[in-house]
Protein backbone atom coordinates (compact mmCIF):
# COMPACT_ATOMS: atom_id res chain seq x y z
CA UNK A 1 0.00 0.00 0.00
CA UNK A 2 1.13 3.54 -0.71
CA UNK A 3 0.46 6.05 2.04
CA UNK A 4 -1.45 9.32 1.82
CA UNK A 5 -2.08 12.00 4.40
CA UNK A 6 -5.44 13.73 4.73
CA UNK A 7 -5.60 17.05 6.59
CA UNK A 8 -8.90 17.97 8.23
CA UNK A 9 -9.60 21.60 9.14
CA UNK A 10 -12.57 22.01 11.47
CA UNK A 11 -13.78 25.49 12.41
CA UNK A 12 -16.32 24.38 15.00
CA UNK A 13 -16.38 26.43 18.19
CA UNK A 14 -18.28 24.28 20.68
CA UNK A 15 -17.31 21.02 22.36
CA UNK A 16 -18.71 18.70 21.18
CA UNK A 17 -19.14 20.28 17.76
CA UNK A 18 -21.38 19.15 14.92
CA UNK A 19 -18.76 20.64 12.59
CA UNK A 20 -16.08 18.35 13.99
CA UNK A 21 -18.52 15.46 13.95
CA UNK A 22 -19.18 16.00 10.23
CA UNK A 23 -15.47 16.39 9.51
CA UNK A 24 -14.72 13.10 11.28
CA UNK A 25 -17.45 11.30 9.32
CA UNK A 26 -16.09 12.60 6.02
CA UNK A 27 -12.50 11.74 6.94
CA UNK A 28 -13.44 8.20 7.92
CA UNK A 29 -15.36 7.68 4.68
CA UNK A 30 -12.41 9.03 2.67
CA UNK A 31 -9.96 6.68 4.38
CA UNK A 32 -12.33 3.79 3.66
CA UNK A 33 -12.68 4.82 0.01
CA UNK A 34 -8.90 4.94 -0.41
CA UNK A 35 -8.55 1.64 1.42
CA UNK A 36 -10.79 -0.03 -1.15
CA UNK A 37 -8.16 1.01 -3.71
CA UNK A 38 -5.34 -0.47 -1.60
CA UNK A 39 -4.16 2.99 -0.55
CA UNK A 40 -3.54 3.58 3.15
CA UNK A 41 -4.30 7.02 4.54
CA UNK A 42 -3.62 8.78 7.82
CA UNK A 43 -5.68 11.72 9.06
CA UNK A 44 -4.36 14.87 10.76
CA UNK A 45 -7.08 17.00 12.37
CA UNK A 46 -6.68 20.74 12.92
CA UNK A 47 -9.19 22.26 15.35
CA UNK A 48 -9.04 25.98 14.58
CA UNK A 49 -10.62 26.89 17.93
CA UNK A 50 -7.38 25.73 19.57
CA UNK A 51 -5.40 28.21 17.46
CA UNK A 52 -7.64 31.28 17.64
CA UNK A 53 -5.05 33.29 19.59
CA UNK A 54 -2.26 32.15 17.27
CA UNK A 55 -4.26 33.35 14.28
CA UNK A 56 -5.03 36.69 15.95
CA UNK A 57 -1.33 37.18 16.73
CA UNK A 58 -0.48 36.43 13.12
CA UNK A 59 -2.90 39.13 11.95
CA UNK A 60 -1.19 41.69 14.18
CA UNK A 61 2.45 40.70 13.68
CA UNK A 62 2.32 39.30 10.16
CA UNK A 63 4.24 36.21 11.29
CA UNK A 64 2.99 32.80 12.46
CA UNK A 65 4.30 31.48 15.75
CA UNK A 66 5.72 27.96 16.07
CA UNK A 67 2.35 26.38 16.83
CA UNK A 68 0.67 27.97 13.82
CA UNK A 69 3.59 27.12 11.55
CA UNK A 70 3.14 23.45 12.46
CA UNK A 71 -0.56 23.63 11.61
CA UNK A 72 0.14 25.32 8.28
CA UNK A 73 2.77 22.72 7.42
CA UNK A 74 0.27 19.96 8.21
CA UNK A 75 -2.26 21.39 5.77
CA UNK A 76 0.21 22.34 3.05
CA UNK A 77 2.00 18.98 3.21
CA UNK A 78 -1.16 16.85 3.03
CA UNK A 79 -2.23 14.98 -0.08
CA UNK A 80 -5.80 16.23 0.37
CA UNK A 81 -7.78 18.60 2.56
CA UNK A 82 -11.21 18.30 4.16
CA UNK A 83 -12.39 21.76 5.22
CA UNK A 84 -15.56 22.10 7.31
CA UNK A 85 -17.03 25.25 8.81
CA UNK A 86 -20.18 26.31 10.61
CA UNK A 87 -22.24 28.87 8.71
CA UNK A 88 -22.54 32.24 10.45
CA UNK A 89 -24.33 35.22 8.90
CA UNK A 90 -24.79 33.34 5.62
CA UNK A 91 -21.08 32.56 5.16
CA UNK A 92 -18.12 30.65 6.62
CA UNK A 93 -16.96 31.56 10.09
CA UNK A 94 -14.46 34.35 10.69
CA UNK A 95 -11.99 31.87 12.21
CA UNK A 96 -12.18 29.73 9.07
CA UNK A 97 -11.52 32.75 6.84
CA UNK A 98 -8.62 33.99 8.95
CA UNK A 99 -6.88 30.62 8.70
CA UNK A 100 -7.05 30.52 4.92
CA UNK A 101 -5.95 34.17 4.79
CA UNK A 102 -2.80 33.10 6.63
CA UNK A 103 -1.87 30.63 3.88
CA UNK A 104 0.13 31.79 0.90
CA UNK A 105 -2.24 31.99 -2.06
CA UNK A 106 -0.28 29.37 -4.04
CA UNK A 107 0.18 26.60 -1.47
CA UNK A 108 -3.16 24.89 -2.15
CA UNK A 109 -2.89 25.06 -5.94
CA UNK A 110 -4.02 21.71 -7.37
CA UNK A 111 -4.62 20.16 -3.94
CA UNK A 112 -7.76 17.98 -3.72
CA UNK A 113 -10.23 19.61 -1.33
CA UNK A 114 -13.61 18.51 -0.03
CA UNK A 115 -15.71 21.27 1.53
CA UNK A 116 -18.41 20.85 4.12
CA UNK A 117 -20.56 23.05 6.31
CA UNK A 118 -23.00 22.83 9.20
CA UNK A 119 -25.90 25.04 10.24
CA UNK A 120 -29.12 24.86 12.18
CA UNK A 121 -31.31 25.15 9.10
CA UNK A 122 -31.13 23.78 5.53
CA UNK A 123 -31.72 27.30 4.20
CA UNK A 124 -28.01 28.03 4.79
CA UNK A 125 -26.73 25.32 2.45
CA UNK A 126 -26.29 27.69 -0.52
CA UNK A 127 -23.43 29.31 1.40
CA UNK A 128 -21.28 26.45 0.16
CA UNK A 129 -21.80 27.55 -3.45
CA UNK A 130 -21.48 31.32 -3.07
CA UNK A 131 -18.90 31.46 -0.26
CA UNK A 132 -16.86 28.26 0.15
CA UNK A 133 -16.35 27.27 -3.47
CA UNK A 134 -15.23 30.77 -4.56
CA UNK A 135 -12.70 30.85 -1.70
CA UNK A 136 -11.03 27.63 -2.83
CA UNK A 137 -11.33 28.59 -6.49
CA UNK A 138 -9.29 31.69 -5.65
CA UNK A 139 -6.72 29.46 -3.94
CA UNK A 140 -6.70 27.29 -7.11
CA UNK A 141 -7.48 24.10 -5.21
CA UNK A 142 -9.19 21.18 -6.95
CA UNK A 143 -12.55 20.95 -5.19
CA UNK A 144 -14.58 17.74 -5.19
CA UNK A 145 -17.88 18.13 -7.09
CA UNK A 146 -20.00 17.07 -4.12
CA UNK A 147 -19.93 19.24 -1.00
CA UNK A 148 -21.47 18.06 2.27
CA UNK A 149 -23.90 20.22 4.20
CA UNK A 150 -25.50 19.09 7.44
CA UNK A 151 -28.40 20.83 9.17
CA UNK A 152 -29.67 20.00 12.63
CA UNK A 153 -32.26 17.61 11.24
CA UNK A 154 -29.55 15.53 9.54
CA UNK A 155 -28.24 14.27 12.86
CA UNK A 156 -30.37 11.30 13.85
CA UNK A 157 -30.29 10.80 17.58
CA UNK A 158 -27.36 13.11 18.30
CA UNK A 159 -24.21 11.66 16.72
CA UNK A 160 -25.84 9.46 14.09
CA UNK A 161 -26.61 10.59 10.58
CA UNK A 162 -29.68 10.51 8.39
CA UNK A 163 -29.51 8.21 5.38
CA UNK A 164 -29.44 11.23 3.07
CA UNK A 165 -26.44 12.72 4.87
CA UNK A 166 -24.67 9.35 4.97
CA UNK A 167 -25.16 9.01 1.21
CA UNK A 168 -23.77 12.49 0.56
CA UNK A 169 -20.74 11.76 2.71
CA UNK A 170 -20.03 8.50 0.87
CA UNK A 171 -20.38 10.14 -2.54
CA UNK A 172 -18.18 13.12 -1.64
CA UNK A 173 -15.55 10.91 0.01
CA UNK A 174 -15.38 8.72 -3.07
CA UNK A 175 -14.84 11.77 -5.25
CA UNK A 176 -12.06 13.06 -2.99
CA UNK A 177 -10.39 9.65 -3.01
CA UNK A 178 -10.48 9.63 -6.82
CA UNK A 179 -8.88 13.09 -6.92
CA UNK A 180 -6.13 11.93 -4.56
CA UNK A 181 -5.45 8.80 -6.60
CA UNK A 182 -5.24 10.66 -9.90
CA UNK A 183 -3.17 13.57 -8.66
CA UNK A 184 0.44 13.27 -9.87
CA UNK A 185 2.85 12.85 -7.01
CA UNK A 186 5.31 15.77 -6.87
CA UNK A 187 8.90 14.96 -7.79
CA UNK A 188 11.40 16.30 -5.24
CA UNK A 189 13.56 19.00 -6.75
CA UNK A 190 17.21 19.30 -5.75
CA UNK A 191 18.08 23.01 -5.85
CA UNK A 192 21.77 22.10 -6.22
CA UNK A 193 21.30 19.68 -9.11
CA UNK A 194 22.04 22.31 -11.78
CA UNK A 195 23.82 25.21 -10.06
CA UNK A 196 24.41 28.42 -12.06
CA UNK A 197 27.92 29.17 -13.19
CA UNK A 198 30.06 31.70 -11.34
CA UNK A 199 29.89 34.06 -14.32
CA UNK A 200 26.09 33.94 -14.26
CA UNK A 201 26.05 34.79 -10.57
CA UNK A 202 28.39 37.75 -11.16
CA UNK A 203 26.08 39.07 -13.90
CA UNK A 204 23.14 38.81 -11.51
CA UNK A 205 21.18 36.43 -13.74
Amino acid sequence: MSDRRIAVVSAGLSVPSSTRLLADRIARATVDALGRQDVAAAVDVVELRNHARDLADNLVTGFPNASLRTVVQTVVGADALIAVTPIFSASYSGLFKIFFDVLDKDVLAGKPVLVGATAGSPRHQLAIEYALRPLFAYLRATVAPTAVFAAGEDWAGGDGTSQDLADRIERAAGELADLVLHRPQPTPVDPFEDPPSFDTLLRGQ
